[in-house]
């Protein structure tokens, strides 16, 4: 197949200044079974190129095996227009797609875009100058930065708030839309990265996120302008339960070391401006600590009732208790990791696998409490079950403090009273 792309200047480097005028960018839009959406989507963004962008861009339609003729549309707009070609390939996957068309790109920078132009294409330039000029390694579209503006069913507005959380809690994310289809970076970072990415599907930008961001990539966010697309075919049970699987293993990635990319281009470390500037996280009191423990274990509370009592509506008791627990145990986690402990740069993996071990250890003895009243007592009351279950509350609270302070959060400088 014949590309018809522009030529630009080399890549350069990470810290250092593009030509402006010579930076080419590559669009890629992947496509599966797409005939009605794709040529006014090819219309809209060449003249939106032709008209607004000011840098050589060729858009690169990438077909995922589609079975109703997608590719032969694709191929005849490609014809139409100078900028677009098309690439066929032959197994499904946005995250296959994205690989195979992003290692292959010889533009500066490439692109990621839905074919429904769910995403204002205003945000487009935005996107991509700091990649030019060697701000940021990667950009990306965010529905939940300030000042975006998403319309969205009430279903699909949970669904992603709920799993940026998760993914805040669980990896220290601070990048907050992870799954929005409007993503850029440069070309000879990310050919790099791609190679450590294992996803081949809807994944893949959740864990390249990650892997940049744990290997001190820096990430650009652009508010976007976002309409749902009603047609979306995306299967949400089934596309979750993929994303808390990946979650789990980059995760274990990063706990053994293999999410370390060697060969990647280093941003230097932040230097204070001022030689007695401090730096570094803070050094709480021991009151302070001890108070916002307690307040963060009442919200954990509430939180964990109101979230047993939704998932209730859908799920047995055993496993409505079970998910609630530990959605809300990562929840605690965190806000301990954040604000009691001070802790809000690194680190967050492993400290939440400590934390659900320190939690298994508390539940474990409240419930051995309530084991071995029932076997002293025959017939325990229910007044002696609530306080022999209050008082092993206590004091797995007291040691689970303890844990947390003396080893998930260890910290060189002990706190003052």
């Amino acid at each position: 197949m014949t590309a018809n792309r522009a030529t630009g200047a080399e890549s350069a480097a990470p810290g250092t200044t593009a030509t402006l005028s010579t930076a080419t960018v590559d669009i890629v839009i992947p496509v599966y079974n797409e005939v009605r959406s794709l040529p006014g989507c090819v219309r809209v963004l060449d003249d939106f190129l032709a008209r607004e962008f000011p840098f050589p861009a060729s858009i690169t339609i990438v077909d995922n095996a589609s079975t109703d003729g997608t590719f032969e549309l694709a191929m005849e707009l490609s014809a139409q227009f100078e900028r677009v070609r098309a690439v066929r390939l032959e197994r499904k996957g946005r995250g296959h797609a994205l690989k195979e068309s992003w290692r292959e790109s010889t533009a500066d920078v490439v692109v990621y875009m839905d074919v429904d132009l769910s995403t204002g294409l205003d945000a487009l330039l935005p996107l991509v100058t700091p990649l030019v000029n060697g701000h940021s390694d990667l950009a990306i579209g965010s529905r939940l930065a300030p000042g975006s503006r998403t319309v969205r069913g009430p279903k699909r507005e949970l669904v992603s708030r709920a799993y940026n959380t998760v993914i805040k809690w669980t990896h220290g994310a601070r990048f907050s839309d992870a799954q929005c289809g409007f993503k850029a970076a440069r070309t000879d970072v990310v050919r790099q990265l791609l190679d450590h990415v294992e996803d081949d599907a809807w994944f893949f930008d959740t864990e390249l996120l990650l892997l940049a961001e744990h290997n001190g990539l820096r990430i650009h966010e652009v508010p976007v302008d976002w309409v749902e697309d009603v047609d979306s075919r995306v299967d949400v049970v089934s596309t979750a339960r993929d994303d808390l699987r990946g979650l789990i293993r980059v995760a274990r990635a990063k706990a053994v070391g293999t999410a370390r990319i060697p060969d990647l281009p280093r941003r230097p470390e932040p230097r204070a401006a001022h030689p007695d500037a401090v730096t570094g996280p803070g050094n709480p009191t021991m009151t302070w600590q001890v108070m916002s423990f307690a307040v963060i274990g009442v919200l954990s509370t509430v939180a964990n009732l109101v979230l047993y009592t939704l998932l209730r509506q859908w799920l047995p008791v055993l496993v409505a208790n079970l998910l609630a627990l530990v959605l809300c145990t990562l929840f605690n986690t965190e806000a301990n990791r954040r604000f009691t402990f001070a802790r809000r740069r690194g680190g967050a993996d492993r400290a939440h696998l400590k934390g659900l071990v320190v939690f298994g250890l508390y539940y474990a003895f409240t419930s051995g409490a309530l084991l071995g009243l029932h076997a002293l007592v025959a017939a325990p009351s229910p007044l002696v079950e609530v306080l022999v279950l209050a008082t092993a509350s206590v004091v797995g609270t007291i040691g689970r403090f303890l844990l947390l302070r003396g080893w998930v959060f260890t910290s060189t400088a002990e706190p003052t009273i």
